[in-house]
């Protein structure tokens, strides 16, 4: 099978399509022939050499965390999936360095489900690992129904299905982002506050008493936690953007991980209208280093995938 892999630490040139042998599925496990594969931040950085220890020099690696796909085989006492059936699955890497932007990928089968029925293989690539960090970071905050929230990059990869799963749960939405974002945010319900240089203060001129909460996805930790009343909470979506607490309030960081029964309740929200999946751009495992140039630009509203073919 085909797979994007790299041995050396660089750029994006490193990345080449390599040939595997297709892995065995086992008790509990389900092996997804792999139609579509989002890109991350995460392979990015993982490929420039910046996890460390994480990810030591010598092995060849394969990236990608999400997939979407179908079932090829199923591992004895696998019961809830079929050869055959159109599947979601997020990857726990780097912890276990199974790779999703492959032909094939087995994974336990606790950390996949049904795909969304009304989209194509692409767009519900996109969904696993951001629609998780988004409704972990959620359950982290711990914020009530009639609560107050804060999103920083709303309209991002991450940013958006937190505006959209925090606005399902019955908060209020502060959402943060460029301008050109406002029509899509207030057109799901929340509050647009323009993205500038003092976030904490736009949010309070909307919300004088401060929110009940941030998420912040758009990394800008110590200038945005003004924004949190005292005694709130506040979640970082990668470890350095979280700033020191203040004023009794509680920070936190969320590291997702694969759960079937959370990405089954995702998937059915796609179905149901509630999350909206966007793809910025496609391209072949061959363009890979093209994928990766791209992401880290910056700026897209909607997630780049990689397909093992055109």
């Amino acid at each position: 099978m085909r797979a994007v892999t790299f041995t050396n630490f660089g750029g994006p040139d490193v990345l080449a399509v390599a040939d595997r042998p297709i892995p065995e599925v086992a008790a509990g496990q389900v092996r997804v022939k792999v139609h579509a594969a989002a890109v991350h931040p995460l392979d990015v950085v993982a490929r420039s050499g910046y996890l460390g220890g994480m990810v030591p020099p010598g092995p060849t690696y394969v990236l990608g965390v999400d997939a979407a796909g179908t079932v090829d085989a199923v591992g004895p006492g696998v019961t809830d999936f079929v050869v055959g059936q159109p599947v979601l699955a997020m990857s726990n890497w780097p912890e276990t360095k199974i790779g999703t932007q492959t032909e094939y990928v087995v994974l336990p089968a606790d950390f996949l489900a049904p795909a969304p029925s009304g989209v194509d293989f692409e767009a519900a690539s996109t969904l696993p690992l951001n629609g998780h960090t988004a409704a972990q970071a959620l359950k982290i905050l711990g914020l009530k129904q009639g609560d107050t929230v804060a999103v920083t990059g709303a309209a991002g990869a991450i940013g958006t299905f937190g505006t959209q799963l925090a606005l399902h749960q019955g908060l209020r939405v502060i959402a943060i982002a460029a301008q050109e974002d406002e029509p899509f945010l207030t057109g799901q319900g929340a509050t647009f506050v323009a993205r500038s240089g003092n976030p904490a203060d736009a949010v309070r001129s909307v919300v004088p008493e401060g929110v009940d909460g941030v998420l912040d996805t758009a990394s800008l930790g110590a200038k945005v936690i003004g924004a949190v009343r005292d005694g709130g909470s506040f979640v970082a979506v990668t470890p350095p953007a979280a700033p020191p607490a203040e004023r009794g309030i509680r920070v936190g960081l969320v590291q997702a991980r694969a759960d079937g029964v959370e990405l089954t309740e995702l998937s059915r929200l796609v179905d149901s209208g509630r999350l909206t999946l966007r793809v910025a751009k496609t391209f072949p495992f061959e363009q890979a280093g093209d994928a990766h140039t791209l992401l880290a630009k910056g700026g897209l509203r909607g997630g780049v995938v990689l397909v093992p073919r055109v």
